[in-house]
């Protein structure tokens, strides 16, 4: 089974603020270029929702992500509000998780069943 823990959290931006929080993406981009433990790190845009579609190596790589852009986090809760908080992994993983991100208050999905990725020759 994978390690791979995935954060999704949703803004709904203030109005008239979605072109200043867009300025933030690029920056969130470059911080999170630099993290070893990432799978991949995206953002969609649906209207005044942003959401970050996210994925880390274990609890520890998500951990460590939070820590790296937390300041730019701040800056985008300044012109947005969390709507919601999605955490996805092994039950294992995200019992890590529930004390550092308690305040965020996340919806917890573990993993059930999927396709695993086979090893290439």
């Amino acid at each position: 089974m994978s390690n791979v823990v995935s954060i999704h959290p949703y803004f709904k931006v203030q109005e008239g603020k979605l072109d200043d929080f867009k300025g933030l993406l690029p920056r969130f981009i470059s911080a999170t270029a630099t993290e070893d433990q990432c799978h991949w790190y995206d953002f969609t845009i649906c209207g005044d929702i942003v959401h970050c579609r996210e994925a880390y190596e274990g609890a520890e790589g998500l951990l460590a992500h939070i820590a790296n852009v937390e300041g730019l986090i701040g800056e985008a809760l300044g012109m947005s509000e969390l709507l919601r908080v999605e955490v996805h992994g092994p039950e294992a993983e995200l019992a890590k998780l529930k004390e550092p991100l308690a305040e965020l208050n996340p919806d917890y999905f573990s993993f059930h069943s999927g396709v695993e990725p086979t090893a290439t020759l």
